[in-house]
């Protein structure tokens, strides 16, 4: 056998429920109302004989807590198998099941928290899920590591207008015009305003980069065959995202679209860095959907945001037959692998004793406001939806209050990141919804010829998500930017950059002995 050869495995699973669960990704309670379409989870084991890694997709908002218990129930399941090669991500879809507890009294019985909302609608428990989702993944982890056979990759890129920036600056701090609110929910806005109006007399356009790559990894069997591949898009997939029924939002179709072109292979989609992208564009709006119209035959959409999921999927589609038909020229049987976690210690972003005592003051607020009651002839989720945005905003502003009682103890944030090289190619993973300038400074140094970035994935204990903006961001302030979003500042950002280049640079300098030209 080959020194360093390949063996790949692959497994995936529905990870749906049709019990009504709440659908988080929003500032209130939705409890889902059926299946769109389904909330896959998909894994791809890697090994070379001496490393793994194990790429773990789920179409979920966030992996907060879920980590650990995934790597457990793989133990459990099989003693063997290297559980912190589990490189774990979600998608982000706003329309994915919950798996934690929400704090509702339903006609289940109490679902958790000190503060109950009441209502009458039936809702599972998150935990209930959570038991189910757990299951599957480490059963899909195990099923193909137990897969794993020789095997070869090829990998390239192409572009694909996918997201778009969705910071609208404006020349004045809209904060300070007439009719303004500051509030824990909206009234962090400055010059910046996520989904601002492009409208506006005093817009001067949007505050940072896009990023149309599409990084893509393919594999094949022993015959050559392909049998998958990793999607890798700077963007949330966070289309549909209000709806009220679980969906995987435009990887659903982007899934389709690219199996009508190769038949059933395994997909693996990777949210790269998108902390301020959105699949959305913002100031052609009447000219998008005169396209999709003409495009489409009809302008009326079955399902929120119906049309831009499938032009979305056609454009990934279309990219990755594009780059399919020359990266499959350079079958890669053999690569060595390469697989450290870092410990890292970040800067927070600190909590001043001004956002301090605001927050106290709104809890205050916000405290003295009650539940309302169901009213006949009204909708229980209307209810329970103003019921939970009071409930998210008290919240919100015990958690300032808990990070100003942090802060006193330390000014660094522990997380966890991956990063893997396999061959000329490597994979860095952050906890964040990482702005996307980041992204470009780690891949411009970056010493690999190709260089996967991985948001929003799994790390220990209960932690995970938040936004981390750029200084600029931090500047503009803005929803993304706020005291409320980013529990790393924008200098632990500096930070992230420079310690995932360092540990590149040192995966790659175990195989290169200088960098290929």
């Amino acid at each position: 056998m080959d020194k360093n050869a390949l063996s790949i495995g692959w497994a995936s699973a529905d990870v749906s429920t049709k019990d009504p669960v709440n659908l988080p990704g929003q500032f209130h309670v939705r409890v889902s109302k059926g299946i769109l379409d389904p909330a896959t989870a998909t894994a791809l084991w890697i090994s070379d004989g001496k490393d793994d890694v194990c790429f773990l997709s789920i179409d979920l908002v966030t992996c907060r807590g879920l980590y650990d218990p995934v790597k457990e129930a793989v133990k459990k399941r099989n003693k063997n198998i290297p559980v912190d090669k589990i490189l774990l991500n979600v998608t982000h879809t706003h329309t994915g099941p919950g798996y934690h507890e929400v704090g509702v009294t339903g006609k289940n019985g109490p679902l958790s928290g000190d503060v109950k909302i009441p209502t009458s609608m039936k809702i599972t428990d998150g935990l209930k899920y959570r038991k189910f989702l757990v299951d599957q993944l480490a059963s899909i982890v195990c099923e193909a590591y137990e897969k794993r056979a020789p095997g070869a990759i090829a990998y390239g890129y192409g572009l694909a207008v996918v997201s778009h920036s969705r910071r609208c600056l404006y020349m004045d701090d809209v904060s300070k015009r007439p009719g303004a609110v500051n509030n824990s929910t909206h009234g962090v806005n400055g010059h910046a305003v996520m989904y601002g109006k492009t409208n506006d007399d005093k817009f001067s356009g949007y505050e940072g980069a896009s990023d149309p790559f599409v990084n893509l990894l393919f594999t094949f069997d022993a015959k050559k065959k392909l049998t998958g591949v990793l999607v890798n898009v700077p963007c949330p997939s966070q289309n549909s995202e209000g709806m009220y029924q679980i969906s995987a939002s435009f990887w659903n179709e982007t899934r389709i679209a690219i199996r009508k072109i190769f038949g059933d292979i395994f997909i693996l989609p990777q949210a790269a860095a998108a902390g301020d992208l959105s699949p959305r564009q913002l100031h052609c709006v009447k000219a998008e959907y005169r396209r999709y119209a003409l495009k489409y035959g009809r302008e009326k959409e079955l399902f929120a945001e119906e049309f831009r999921r499938r032009d979305i999927a056609e454009r990934i589609s279309s990219s990755v037959k594009e780059v399919y038909s020359w990266a499959k020229k350079d079958l890669i049987t053999s690569a060595p692998i390469h697989h450290e976690v870092l410990d890292l210690a970040l800067s927070r972003r600190m909590i001043t004793r001004e956002d301090y005592e605001i927050s106290c003051a709104q809890l205050e607020e916000l405290n003295k406001q009650s539940f309302q009651p169901e009213e006949k002839g009204v909708d229980p989720q209307e209810t329970l939806k103003r019921n939970s945005i009071l409930l998210s905003g008290r919240n919100r502003c015990k958690g300032i209050i808990r990070r100003w009682e942090a802060q006193q103890k330390t000014t660094k944030y522990n997380t966890q990141a991956h990063v893997v090289s396999i061959g000329d190619i490597a994979f860095a993973s952050n906890q964040f919804e990482l702005y996307v300038d980041y992204q470009h400074r780690i891949q411009g140094r970056s010493p690999f010829i190709q260089t996967f970035i991985v948001q929003l994935s799994g790390v220990p204990g209960e932690s995970g998500g938040s936004y981390l903006a750029t200084k600029r961001g931090f500047l503009n302030r803005g929803y993304s930017a706020s005291r409320y979003c980013n529990l790393v500042s924008w200098k632990g950002g500096n930070e992230l950059v420079e310690k995932t280049v360092k540990a590149l640079k040192k995966l790659w300098s175990k195989d290169h002995k200088e960098e290929k030209k």
